[in-house]
């Protein structure tokens, strides 16, 4: 039997670590997954769809190299939701992704978390200037977006869905490195 060992790198910030997923963050999710703010991220799901989540979350950085961090509030340990970037084959380009669990909203956490996720791609995974693929009714993550630097770019259909294209801009550029 081949086993894969996952080189999932682990990003900290001031108050936030984003990290691969653990076994323990399965509750977690099916908490999230349970609730009624999982509307934009593909809705309800029962336990065993959010174990198999996990695995696909774990494929996605095994086939492309990239892909979401669970993010951990320091001070507490618990798992607060998740950022990263998607490129599932369906979609236009490599997507920046982010999703708060519920407690952990209005802290910054999305903003914090998901600047340290774009900067990173650009810098280790030459994934610079990532859309944003949102939901034209999740204001929300619009206003994210734009408070990211993220401007409009376009409306488009992903896998039936209607989307907003929303671009970021290069974290190589701001940070002076190119």
């Amino acid at each position: 039997m081949t086993s894969v060992t996952l080189n999932i790198p682990v990003v900290e910030t001031e108050r936030l670590i984003l990290r691969g997923h653990r076994m323990e963050d399965l509750d977690a999710m099916v908490e999230f997954f349970a609730g009624d703010r999982n509307s934009y991220v593909g809705g309800k799901m029962e336990r065993g769809d959010c174990w198999r989540a996990l695995l696909r979350g774990m494929g996605h950085w095994a086939m492309r190299g990239y892909g979401l961090w669970h993010i951990e509030e320091k001070a507490t340990s618990k798992v607060a939701g998740w950022a990263g970037i998607l490129h599932h084959i369906e979609w236009p380009e490599p997507e920046l992704a982010y999703t708060l669990f519920e407690g952990f909203e209005g802290k910054g956490f999305a903003f914090e978390a998901a600047t340290a996720a774009r900067d990173y791609a650009a810098h280790n995974f030459g994934i610079d200037a990532p859309v944003s693929l949102i939901d034209p009714e999740n204001t929300q993550s619009m206003k994210l977006a734009r408070r990211m630097g993220a401007v409009f770019e376009k409306d488009i259909v992903v896998i039936g869905y209607p989307s907003q294209v929303w671009r970021h801009p290069s974290s190589l550029t701001q940070a002076g490195t190119v």
